[in-house]
């Protein structure tokens, strides 16, 4: 079982692994263009229209304003992402780690951990307004960069721990989630809530009815989201509401996968008509029957899965890194020691490397000590303590919640988002470096 595991864990990881490699190189290129002599080039990129017209029907706008392009990445692009993150969230809980509530009971008590503290940190460092308003930027877990880091570490690393930080961000992410939901929707219009609830029933039914095209969900899914821009509730939650809907049961179970293949192979020839090269010339039937053969594997892939992973390459290779250049672009200049010592920077920085440390350590501890949870097979404190750090990445969410918090805010907001930009990645930074020299140090050596 723990061979299996570590197969499928290793094979999901390479393509978050290699993203993440090339988010950091978006980010580092973010942040020479926005202090280099193209920072004005490079800032106004952003702010350029987006416009799709069909006829009368004007796409990506907001109130009938176009979207920049800035806002086209943020709100269009990351629905995409919270996509893809709502898939994650209901495989999870349908059959991975959150199916058990034994099992995922100790993360998800240490990502509640590693939520509160940030937040009651960055507090006690900013309570007043606005840059109370990013007292959120901390709770976050980057889940691609941490596991990435784990990773690095190989098999050293015990496979409950695999499983525990796994858990841990996922809940971290349903956390994000709502917090998202609740506090950063804003100038709510009932109309377009009741228009974007008839077509999200339209998607439900669909689900529930097994409707297994992918072009419904992404069709009535743009819909959903048109409406959920207008409505005054941020669209990224259009995205993981759709994901909720999408079955996670294929239109054909293996057992008549496999029948089906073997009555639709069971006349090729045999070995002893094809020649050397494994080439042989196919009759109208045989082509016919692979056919047959194809569509049933789409359909024994459920809907879920097969977006799933079917976007895995788009998000890591193209929507996160364009998130990370667009986003990391923190202008230096305005900023001095004290900015990073003092206000929101350090708010951030402590929220991310000694909140969340603080927190998923405290939660772990009092719920193994009044015996809520079990703690982890294989697993010591020190290694607990190891993740812990590692917690610490909050990059991709902080960021995009950091956007969240400021933009928009008169006056200061530019400031306090460059602020808070250089606080997550100070903070990601040295949790990322600090929990993998950590657990270098004091995991086994490697047998």
């Amino acid at each position: 079982m723990e061979h299996k595991f570590r197969f499928s864990f290793r094979k999901k990881l390479i393509s978050r692994i290699n993203g993440g490699v090339i988010l950091i190189i978006a980010a580092i290129f973010a942040m020479i263009l926005a202090n280099s002599p193209l920072s004005e080039q490079y800032l106004a990129f952003w702010q350029q229209s987006v416009v799709i017209e069909i006829g009368d029907l004007r796409l990506f706008s907001h109130h009938g304003h176009p979207m920049t392009f800035l806002q086209f990445i943020n709100d269009a692009l990351m629905a995409v992402f919270f996509f893809s993150v709502g898939l994650e969230i209901k495989r999870e809980v349908l059959v991975g780690e959150l199916s058990s509530f034994r099992k995922a009971l100790l993360p998800i008590i240490a990502a509640i951990g590693g939520m509160i503290v940030p937040v009651a940190i960055y507090l006690l460092f900013s309570s007043s307004y606005p840059a109370s308003s990013g007292s959120a930027i901390p709770m976050a877990t980057d889940i691609a960069f941490s596991l990435g880091i784990l990773s690095l570490l190989g098999r050293r690393v015990p496979v409950s721990l695999k499983i525990f930080l796994t858990t841990l961000a996922v809940a971290d992410d349903i956390g994000g989630i709502i917090v998202i939901a609740l506090f950063y929707s804003k100038d709510m219009m009932p109309q377009y809530l009741m228009f974007a609830a008839a077509v999200y029933a339209i998607i439900v039914v669909g689900g529930l009815r097994q409707v297994s095209s992918k072009f419904f969900y992404v069709f009535f899914g743009f819909i959903f989201w048109m409406l959920f821009l207008e409505s005054g509730i941020h669209p990224t939650i259009a995205g993981v509401l759709v994901a909720f809907a999408v079955p996670a049961t294929p239109k054909l179970n293996v057992l008549k996968y496999i029948q089906t293949i073997r009555k639709q192979i069971a006349d090729f020839p045999d070995e002893s008509v094809i020649d050397k090269s494994g080439h042989a010339i196919l009759t109208h039937d045989q082509i016919d029957r692979l056919k047959v053969v194809e569509s049933a594997s789409d359909k024994v892939i459920s809907p879920l899965q097969d977006l799933e992973d079917s976007l895995h390459s788009i998000i890591n290779y193209i929507i996160m890194p364009l998130f990370a250049f667009a986003n990391a672009g923190v202008v230096l200049s305005g900023l001095g020691l004290s900015d990073v010592i003092q206000g929101v920077s350090f708010s951030v920085f402590m929220g991310l490397f000694v909140g969340k440390f603080i927190g998923i350590v405290l939660f772990t501890y009092a719920a193994v000590k009044l015996r809520i949870a079990p703690m982890l097979e294989g697993a010591q404190w020190k290694h607990i303590a190891g993740v812990a750090m590692l917690g610490g990445i909050g990059f991709t969410v902080s960021l995009f919640i950091a956007n969240l918090s400021f933009s928009g805010i008169e006056g200061v907001g530019e400031t306090l988002l460059n602020q808070s930009k250089l606080g997550v990645i100070l903070g990601s930074l040295t949790s990322g470096v600090c929990g993998y020299l950590y657990l270098n140090r004091t995991l086994p050596e490697e047998q």
